[in-house]
């Protein structure tokens, strides 16, 4: 069996959204084969670049807020704002690198246990030859990814498992899995349990 994954199969590991992937990432069944396609790790260290970004404008708002507050001479309160504001941002920073442990450790099992899908110029061509996601280039091509790599391996299972139900759950998007023999699963619970079923 396939399973495909991308972006937010990793970001969710990472920010600690999905404990079953994690544990799935970690304990991966002989009879499942991982494949992601490669854009999905550039957009996962862009996605993290950009909160970073987020998370330096946050500490820095919050030292003015510190400081802002140091300076209050009169306001009993003042003092109570600083030291609740040192230890949030304390314990921000903490999960901030709890974040990018799991983001780091995620990212190494996934080098090492996902086939990656490489993409070529051939499918980029096919993506824009379909109509779906004209607004989301990203996850177009990532679809695009997974079914032209789901040719390739037409007698094996296959299923694709993400949350971004959004994008991956729409009609048009769907109907192209599944004319490639790819289920579609939008939590990590729900493809665990259907797996489950596979094997009794």
């Amino acid at each position: 069996m396939i399973l495909y994954v991308e972006t937010n199969f990793l970001m969710s590991i990472a920010k600690g959204q999905d404990e079953l992937a994690e544990n799935f990432l970690q304990n991966t069944p002989i009879s499942v084969s991982l494949a992601i396609p490669s854009i999905c790790y550039v957009e996962s260290l862009a996605t993290l670049e950009q909160e970073d970004k987020y998370n330096e404008d946050f500490i820095r708002r919050l030292d003015i807020q510190v400081n802002e507050a140091a300076r209050d001479k009169t306001s009993q309160n003042a003092q109570l704002v600083v030291n609740y504001l040192k230890q949030a941002k304390i314990s921000f920073l903490e999960r901030t690198n709890d974040t990018e442990k799991r983001f780091d450790i995620a990212l190494n099992q996934l080098f090492i246990k996902a086939e990656e899908i490489p993409l070529t110029t051939e499918i980029i061509n096919e993506s824009l030859a379909i109509n779906i996601l004209e607004k989301h280039f990203m996850d177009k091509l990532i679809i695009e990814c997974i079914v032209y790599y789901a040719r390739l391996n037409q007698d094996e299972i296959k299923v694709f498992l993400s949350s971004n139900s959004k994008e991956f759950s729409r009609r048009e998007v769907i109907e192209i899995l599944r004319d490639s023999g790819i289920q579609y699963f939008n939590k990590t619970q729900n493809f665990l349990g259907w797996l489950q079923s596979q094997s009794n």
